[in-house]
């Protein structure tokens, strides 16, 4: 195994599955840099920015890569949803989800992967089981993370042998994300979610891994999982 995790940016890393990468980081010895819209409750570096404004985060992103020692890996774990008909989700809430989901990742990668290849690095985006299988009343969080998943595939045919990348596909996790949104859209109160501590142990699992060894792709999600397969 490598050992060595390095300097990690995690988007997302104020709440929910971000969170707990966060900590499986440092717990790894590595030293994380969280990207998100208000600080993380761990005590690490952060920066405030904004994913869905693309130029901002990969101007905070270069700028991470530019301090010593450069950026050994990124983790994209930011998401958001906007959930209801299509015709009833305004273009606005539609196109903040693409923004942040999907053209927020591909701009933190695009500004890190200099320093990703230069320091042989590693990727590893978080997609989604909708992002293989969609569902009714989700278009633009399913067509962020079918998006994910194929900017995902198409980097690692890209980078092979350059950068490790990984898809990382959770089913449902116990964490904020489902909050504020319509009892509809809403897991069951019986339903069974992961820790977001046992994805982010998974997440660990790739970034570790010896060089020339990728974990392409990594589907990790309840036994019951309803959305999978």
């Amino acid at each position: 195994m490598r050992g060595e995790l390095g300097t990690v940016v995690v988007t997302g890393g104020a709440s929910g599955l971000g969170t707990a990468v966060a900590r499986a980081v440092v717990e790894a010895g590595g030293a994380p840099v969280v990207l998100d819209l208000r600080p993380p409750r761990l005590e690490v570096d952060f920066r405030i920015v904004d994913l869905g404004d693309t130029s901002a985060a990969e101007d905070t992103v270069r700028d991470i890569a530019d301090r010593a020692p450069g950026i050994d890996a990124v983790v994209t774990a930011a998401g958001i949803d906007a959930c209801g008909p299509f015709s009833a989700v305004s273009a606005d809430e539609w196109e903040r989800v693409i923004a942040v989901n999907l053209l927020g990742t591909a701009a933190v990668i695009r500004a890190a992967l200099p320093s990703l290849i230069e320091r042989r690095g590693r990727v590893v985006t978080v997609a989604s089981t909708l992002g293989l299988r969609a569902v009714a009343d989700a278009t633009a969080y399913c067509a962020s993370k079918f998006g994910v998943v194929g900017l995902t595939r198409a980097l690692a045919a890209e980078t092979a042998g350059r950068v490790g990348v990984t898809l990382l596909v959770p089913g449902g996790m116990r964490t904020a994300f489902f909050e504020g949104r319509p009892d509809q859209y809403k897991p069951p109160p019986d339903v069974r979610l992961n820790p977001p501590e046992l994805v982010a142990d998974a997440v660990v699992f790739a970034l570790n891994q010896p060089a020339g060894t990728e974990i392409r792709e990594l589907v990790m999600c309840p036994s019951v999982e309803g959305s999978w397969p």
